[in-house]
């Protein structure tokens, strides 16, 4: 497989791996609801040291990721400030930022993309999914990487997002879309979900035979068969109700082997035309259809373009709108809509504007409980990230006048022959929307119908509810300073991280338990994980941080059936009298020699 090169790969090839991990700390001032990091998470730090701290608890579990990094246009001033040990890389962190005539600017965006495609593919689940925006500057390099870390067997999709709805004046050929690349985790077990109908898409469906199973549509019964030497058992003749035969048409076949087709047809599911004539298509009902699958191309009626994204932030925030380029609710919610069920884990490491947990709060707001985790390095975490969340959950103030956009669509000849069935489809949606709006209105503007709900606000606008939890990165795990006793971390957080080093797999909070500096972390397929460990200096210097036989014999009988491993600063019985004794527990000193403070 061909393999990306680029300056300083070598340096951040691993570099995920010597990241330090650094404690989520709660901010309850800045949150909403009791402060959790098992609920709703909006992270305020830099974006590679906040997805290492997360994988103690989130390793294997995020059911959908959807970020939109930096583009690296040139006029972005993003800066490269990865703290990778190396001449070369500390070289051009005095370079930044990062413009139009820097000639490693894509080798620099490459080297800071890596190691966090690393951490995000460790955090996803076997059965999730990830989707990235990105635009002409670094889609190659984007999609040689996700080659790379994901596996090429791994790519699901490339979309294709309308972002702009009318070509930029000041380019010859401008840009209409964002590409956003799809991968999965493991292709096998993904299942992305079928989209609702829309009430357009649902008024396709008739019952002009009085079928019993209700409105329906047909498909064609036929597939693609260039070779007619293969698929044989897929060519045979079909007796039409008239009495006539018909056969596949030329370099096609039926789709179905001749008992299937048989079996549908007495259920009543063939179509043979009102007359009986035609070639033979499949019923699919109204009442018994998943949904329509999805393709690469999105349209901007369907899901949003930048313009609104930018009138969706002016009408939350007012006037503070430092994002360019916006992603608007429709976009992230059809992602939403594809990807995660009702109680999944989404994750956005590039934050932004938040729409990630707008679209999250709204789909919870028609039902499930999903969780967010968003991350953010820059200042306006709170002030913007954080406070859109805020309002979107409390309701905002706001003067104006608010659209929806109910109908889009392109008019042509077509529909101007089935002129009324457009204008009952429109009416329907009045009678449908109409309590929600003051009025509604209807507009034909470059060949393209709109119809969009129109509401006066002159208060509030209702919040949709929710809670989520505002956090800052602690001070890193260090080993050294561990020694000397200057930082100690807490219980909870050498825990989980000791728990992930061991099992790599996520720790559950709600089954640790901790007494007096001895604790349970949980357990793997292999081994009950225990913790003896206080933050204090005293403790770990006294007889009750080691492992003692006795210690041993207790934990042991506490939770049978396994073999234990306990974590401890030092151990007063050798692993031989544990197997004498039969007492199945195995000693793992701490990853530093913590018990040589004893000593100083």
């Amino acid at each position: 497989m061909p393999e990306l090169n680029f300056k300083g790969k070598e340096f951040v090839f691993n570099h995920h791996l010597a990241v330090p991990h650094r404690p989520l700390v709660p901010d309850a001032n800045k949150s909403i609801g009791e402060p959790r990091l098992d609920g709703n998470l909006i992270i305020n730090g830099d974006n590679l040291h906040a997805l290492k701290s997360l994988l103690p608890m989130y390793a294997g579990k995020v059911d959908c990721i959807f970020i939109d990094p930096p583009y690296n246009t040139g006029n972005e001033g993003w800066c490269y400030n990865d703290n990778v040990n190396s001449p070369m890389m500390q070289q051009w962190l005095s370079e930044n930022p990062i413009g139009i005539e820097d000639g490693l600017r894509h080798d620099k965006w490459c080297a800071m993309m890596w190691p966090r495609l690393r951490l995000l593919h460790e955090l996803l689940a076997e059965t999730g999914s990830i989707f990235i925006s990105i635009d002409h500057n670094e889609a190659h390099h984007l999609r040689m990487m996700l080659d790379s870390i994901f596996g090429a067997e791994c790519f699901i999709a490339a979309i294709a997002w309308q972002k702009r709805t009318s070509p930029e004046a000041r380019k010859k050929l401008g840009p209409a879309f964002d590409t956003i690349y799809v991968y999965a985790k493991s292709k096998a077990d993904l299942n992305l979900a079928k989209l609702e109908r829309s009430v357009e898409q649902e008024e396709e469906f008739s019952n002009t035979d009085n079928d019993p199973n209700g409105p329906w549509t047909s498909t064609d019964m036929t597939a693609q068969n260039p070779d007619p030497s293969k698929r044989k058992d897929q060519q045979y003749r079909i007796e039409l109700p008239t009495g006539e035969f018909v056969e596949p048409p030329p370099g096609r076949c039926w789709s179905m082997l001749e008992p299937e087709y048989l079996r549908l047809k007495i259920e009543g599911r063939i179509w043979f035309g009102a007359n009986g004539t035609a070639r033979p298509r499949i019923k699919t009902y109204l009442n018994g259809s998943e949904g329509i699958s999805s393709w690469t191309w999105w349209p901007n009626n369907e899901v949003g373009h930048n313009q609104e994204a930018k009138k969706e932030i002016l009408e939350i925030l007012g006037s503070e709108n430092p994002f360019d380029y916006p992603k608007p609710v429709r976009l992230i919610s059809r992602i939403l809509a594809l990807a995660t069920k009702p109680n999944s884990i989404i994750l956005d490491s590039f934050a932004g504007s938040a729409t990630t947990a707008h679209a999250v709060l709204a789909a919870n707001n028609k039902g499930g409980d999903r969780r967010f985790i968003l991350i953010e390095c820059e200042n306006y975490a709170d002030t913007l990230t954080a406070e859109r969340v805020r309002r979107v959950i409390n309701g905002y103030s706001f003067q104006g006048t608010q659209r929806e956009e109910l109908l889009k669509q392109s008019l042509t000849f077509s529909d101007l022959k089935k002129a009324d069935k457009l204008l009952d489809h429109i009416a329907s949606i009045e009678n449908l929307e109409g309590q929600r709006f003051d009025k509604i209105e209807k507009k034909v503007k470059d060949g393209e119908l709109t119809v969009e709900g129109v509401k006066a606000i002159t208060e509030k606008t209702e919040g949709l509810g929710g809670s989520f939890t505002y956090c800052t990165l602690g001070e890193a795990i260090d080993m050294d300073r561990m020694l000397t006793g200057e930082t100690l971390p807490s219980f909870e957080a050498l825990g989980a991280l000791l728990f992930h080093m061991a099992t790599n797999e996520a720790i559950d909070p709600a089954k640790v338990v901790e007494q007096d500096g001895h604790g349970y972390l949980g357990e793997s397929p292999a081994f009950h994980v225990w913790l003896i460990y206080k933050p204090e200096l005293d403790f770990l210097k006294s007889r009750e941080a080691a492992l003692t036989l006795a210690k041993a014999k207790a934990l042991a009988e506490a939770k049978p059936g396994k073999k234990h491993l306990v974590f401890a600063p030092a151990k007063f019985v050798s692993q031989k009298l544990l197997d004498e004794e039969k007492v199945s527990v195995e000693f793992a000193p701490l990853p530093w020699a913590l018990y040589r403070v004893e000593r100083g």
